[in-house]
């Protein structure tokens, strides 16, 4: 069982910065991919970022320029940082991950959740205006 536990949430201003971190175990396997998805009340979950054990990262367009994606594998820990943030943004965050790489999976950044297997339980992100 991968463990994913994510912490660094919270609230900020419309133009501020947040590092989301997720701690897991995913990283002892040499083929993965891991990603962050947010949900906001009332909408479907999405994507907004992704990288595999190959190194690639994507990102929807939304996020592109603002949101990046980085891992300590030698900590097991994975990334989010937000820059820019802006209202549209606030949501429940989540760090996700799978056995297998990204590809075919994450088109655009936008990955299909069904595919990942170990889900944390979530952090607010809520930006005000």
């Amino acid at each position: 069982q991968v463990q994913m536990e994510e912490s660094g949430g919270g609230s900020v201003q419309a133009g501020g910065s947040l590092r989301l971190s997720c701690t897991t175990s995913i990283f002892t396997s040499n083929n993965y991919c891991i990603a962050w998805f947010r949900q906001r009340p009332g909408e479907e979950r999405e994507g907004v970022a992704s990288i595999d054990s190959d190194g690639k990262e994507r990102y929807p367009d939304p996020v592109k320029g603002r949101f990046t994606i980085s891992q300590d594998n030698a900590k097991n820990l994975l990334y989010l940082k937000m820059n820019n943030l802006k209202p549209e943004d606030t949501a429940m965050y989540y760090c996700a991950s799978s056995y297998g790489l990204c590809t075919g999976h994450c088109r655009g950044g936008d990955c299909d959740g069904s595919y990942f297997s170990y889900w944390s339980r979530g952090t607010q992100v809520t930006v005000v205006s």
